[in-house]
C-alpha cells in the first residue's frame, strides 16, 4: 500500500496534530538491502538459541510484510524450535482487540461507549458517579484492578483458575473506586475483563465467538483466538518460560480463563495483518483507528496519551501507536509508525525477554534516518499516575516499641474477604495472612509502612489518637480500607 488513502490521511493528521513541534521526515529514505537489515535483526535476537526459549518478530512496510523470523525454542522438553508461525500469548497487546470489538458493537447500536457499565453489569455497586465503558477502556474509570485485589487477599493470579465470574464477584464487593471516574488515570485490567463480559451479554454470544465472527475470520487472522479455556490444546503454541537460576528455565504458563485484558493467542504474521486492517483495511471504515487513537483527557484538558487499548507517543521524533504485553512467561510488543507506514511486532515465550526493547531496536533498523535519537521525548502523563508517586520516605521516623504495639490487632476487609493479624515480633511489626504468609512491615513515615507479598503500602488510621484501621495502597489499588476489631 504505497499510496495513502484519504482515510489514512485523516487518521494521520489526527495523530500528528498532538505532536506539534515534532519534526517528522515525510520522504521515505531508500531502503537498505534486505539481507543487510535481516542480518541486523538477527543480531538483536542473537542471545536466543537452541538452549533457550525465544521470540518471533514481524515487520511490515506500506502494509506489506517484509520480514518474519523466529529465534530460540518453542518447547524445551522436546526441542521444538520457534517459527514465524508459532503462536504466542500477546499479554496486554490484546486490549486493542477488545476495544475494537466494543467499537464494532457500538456501531451495531447494541451499546454506547458512554453507557453506564451497570446497564450491562448490574452486579457492580452504585458509585457517586457512573463508570462508563469508554472510561473503562481508557483506564480512567477508577476501577481497582481485580488481579491486585486477589493478590492482596493472598490468592494472586496464577494461584487459582480465575474466570470472568470471579472478576465480577471481586469487583461487586468494592465499595470505593480509586478515584472519581474520569478524573485521573490508573491502569486496570478490570475494565477490559468487564468489557468482555459486556460484549457477551449485549451480543448474545460469547466474547470469543463474537471476536471470531466479527474480527478474526473476516480479517484472515487464521492463527488467532482467545485463551478462554487454558486447558484447550492449541497446535503450534509456544510454551512460556521464566528464568530459574543461571541458564535454566521453568514453565510459566497462564493458568486462568480470564481474557480480554490479555489472553490473545496469535502470531507475528497475524499481528501485522491486524495493524493493516485497523490502519487502512476493513476496520478503517468503522473508524476503529480514530476511535482508539483519540486520547483520553484529564479534567484540566491535558492529554493522557492513552486512547482505547493503545498508547500514542513519539519515538525518536516519529509518532508511534503502541502497546506492550506480559502474562506469565509471555512478553509482547506491537508498534505502528503512521508517518512511516511501518509496523513491528515481537512475541516472546521467555519472561526475561525485553520485547519492548527488541521491537524498538528493530524499529531503528527499518526507520533508518527517519529516527532522531536526540529528539525530545514528550511527557506521557499516563506513565506517571498514582498516589505513591513522589512520596519519599522519612528517614527520621523511628517508631518505638510502644508505637508498634499500638498497631497490633486484628483487621478485616469485606471488600477482599480477608482478615489480617498485625503483631510485634522480634522488635518489628509483621502481618500474618492466611494460610501461612508472614509479611514484614518496614517504617516509611509516620503511621505508614512498606509491605511486601503483594500488599504495597500500609497506612494506619487513627481517631482521637487511637488506631482504628489501616488502608492498603499500591499502583492499581488505592486506599483499600481495613477496620480494626475493637
Amino acid at each position: 500500500m504505497g499510496v495513502e488513502s484519504p482515510l489514512m490521511k485523516i487518521r494521520l493528521s489526527v495523530l500528528l496534530s498532538v505532536f506539534a513541534g515534532v519534526a517528522v521526515v515525510a520522504q521515505v529514505a531508500a531502503p537498505a538491502q534486505p539481507t543487510t537489515r535481516e542480518a541486523a535483526v538477527d543480531k538483536v535476537f542473537a542471545a536466543w538459541n537452541k538452549a533457550t526459549p525465544g521470540c518471533a518478530v514481524g515487520v511490515a512496510e506500506n502494509g506489506a510484510s517484509v520480514l518474519q523470523r523466529a529465534y530460540g525454542m518453542a518447547e524445551l522438553e522436546h526441542a521444538v524450535p520457534n517459527r514465524p508461525e508459532t503462536i504466542f500469548e500477546a499479554g496486554s497487546v490484546s486490549k486493542q482487540f477488545t476495544a475494537a470489538a466494543m467499537i464494532l458493537l457500538a456501531r451495531d447500536g447494541k451499546v454506547s461507549l458512554d453507557d453506564d457499565v451497570r446497564k450491562y453489569v448490574p452486579e457492580l455497586p452504585t458509585y457517586e458517579a457512573p463508570v462508563t465503558i469508554r472510561q473503562m477502556l481508557s483506564h480512567t474509570s477508577g476501577l481497582r484492578d481485580w488481579g491486585n485485589l486477589a493478590g492482596i487477599a493472598g490468592m494472586p493470579r496464577g494461584a487459582r483458575t480465575y474466570t470472568h465470574g470471579h472478576v465480577v464477584d471481586i469487583l461487586s464487593r468494592q465499595r470505593a473506586l480509586n478515584f472519581a471516574p474520569g478524573s485521573m488515570w490508573s491502569y486496570s485490567n478490570s475494565g477490559y475483563n468487564l468489557a468482555a463480559v459486556i460484549i457477551a451479554r449485549a451480543s448474545g454470544m460469547s466474547f470469543a465467538e463474537f471476536s471470531r465472527t466479527r474480527l478474526f475470520q473476516p480479517l484472515g487472522l487464521t492463527h488467532t483466538s482467545w485463551r478462554d479455556d487454558y486447558t484447550r490444546i492449541v497446535p503450534g503454541r509456544a510454551v512460556a518460560y521464566s528464568p530459574q537460576g543461571l541458564a535454566r528455565f521453568r514453565q510459566d504458563m497462564p493458568l486462568e480463563n480470564v481474557h480480554g485484558n490479555g489472553g490473545l493467542l496469535t502470531t507475528v504474521g497475524d499481528l501485522l495483518k491486524w495493524q493493516r486492517a485497523v490502519s487502512d483495511g476493513p476496520l478503517s471504515g468503522a473508524r476503529v483507528a480514530i476511535e482508539q487513537q483519540t486520547m483520553a483527557k484529564l479534567p484540566d484538558g491535558r492529554d493522557l496519551h492513552y486512547g482505547l487499548g493503545v498508547f500514542t507517543g513519539v519515538y525518536k521524533g516519529v509518532p508511534e501507536v503502541y502497546h506492550s504485553g506480559a502474562t506469565a512467561g509471555y512478553r509482547a510488543f506491537l508498534t505502528y509508525y503512521p508517518s512511516a507506514i511501518l509496523t513491528v511486532a515481537v512475541l516472546c515465550n521467555a519472561g526475561n525477554a525485553n520485547a519492548t526493547q527488541f521491537a524498538r531496536s528493530v524499529s531503528d533498523i527499518y526507520l533508518g534516518d527517519r529516527a532522531n535519537a536526540t529528539a525530545p521525548r514528550p511527557v506521557v502523563l499516563s506513565e506517571a499516575q498514582g498516589p505513591l508517586v513522589g512520596i519519599a520516605p522519612d528517614a527520621t521516623y523511628k517508631p518505638t516499641a510502644d508505637d508498634l504495639e499500638a498497631f497490633a490487632g486484628t483487621y478485616d476487609s469485606d471488600e477482599v474477604e480477608l482478615r489480617l493479624i498485625v503483631s510485634v515480633e522480634n522488635g518489628s511489626l509483621v502481618i500474618r495472612r492466611r494460610p501461612d504468609s508472614l509479611i514484614s512491615l518496614r517504617p516509611h513515615s509516620r503511621d505508614r509502612f512498606e509491605a511486601g507479598a503483594g500488599l504495597g503500602q500500609v497506612t494506619f488510621r487513627r481517631e482521637n489518637g487511637r488506631v482504628t484501621g489501616f488502608s492498603v495502597t499500591q499502583d492499581r489499588v488505592w486506599d483499600l480500607r481495613f477496620v480494626k476489631t475493637p
